[in-house]
């Protein structure tokens, strides 16, 4: 009897669904480590089906579309980069703690990130965002490109063979707006710092650990 209750439970797993929101900014370099801790905590669930969404946040709602030198920024953010740096430096032995080195000075300039969000959307209809995502960290924080430069995000949708005018097709005055909009919804839900993690019935926010996130996860299932 105690075996056809165990049959019952892993069937009852089999099936469950688990829907994740993952309000985050591609510039974001706590978003970076909370994508590569939520990827790890995930692996430890190979029996749940995970639906996760990305929702597009943005850091700089108004910056130029042709982005800012990033000494610039950092003096407009922070007040110079000496300010900025005992914040990045944690950021950097976060990162390290997650198995990522962060290459914070090859970064030349802070980018408009709507174009980029736009990629991780349109990534959707091929169930690759979570690849694109990653590629589009890596690509700023790691190889310090422009993710605000289309040329940037047509290359990384090629490497994934999504196609450059299926790309170009989906920059639209609506998807824009579309990408735009989630501020609001942002605010209406008191977001103002991301990460921040919507899973099941729970909300988090921040870069938690992978066993934070594994916490929360597992108090969702019951």
């Amino acid at each position: 009897m105690l075996k056809d209750l165990l049959i019952i439970i892993r069937k009852n797993l089999d099936h469950k669904l688990m829907k994740i929101n993952i309000f985050a900014d591609t510039i974001c370099g706590w978003c970076f480590i909370g994508h590569t801790n939520l990827n790890k905590t995930l692996k430890k669930f190979p029996n749940i089906k995970f639906d996760i969404r990305h929702v597009p946040f943005q850091l700089n709602p108004d910056m130029p579309n042709e982005g800012i030198h990033r000494e610039k920024y950092l003096e407009i953010k922070f007040g110079g980069k000496d300010n900025a740096a005992p914040m990045y430096e944690n950021m950097k032995l976060k990162a390290k703690e997650s198995g990522i080195n962060l290459e914070l000075d090859k970064i030349k300039k802070t980018p408009n990130t709507v174009l980029s969000h736009l990629l991780i959307i349109l990534s959707e209809q091929f169930n690759l965002e979570n690849e694109i995502k990653e590629k589009i960290y890596q690509s700023y924080f790691i190889d310090g490109l422009d993710i605000g430069d289309i040329n940037i995000l047509v290359n990384i949708a090629k490497e994934f063979n999504i196609q450059e005018n299926d790309f170009k097709d989906f920059i639209n005055d609506d998807n824009i707006q579309k990408v735009n909009s989630k501020i609001s919804t942002a605010r209406e839900k008191n977001i103002s710092g991301v990460p921040f993690f919507e899973i099941g019935k729970d909300f988090i926010s921040g870069a938690q650990s992978s066993i934070q996130l594994e916490n929360v996860i597992k108090a969702n299932l019951n």
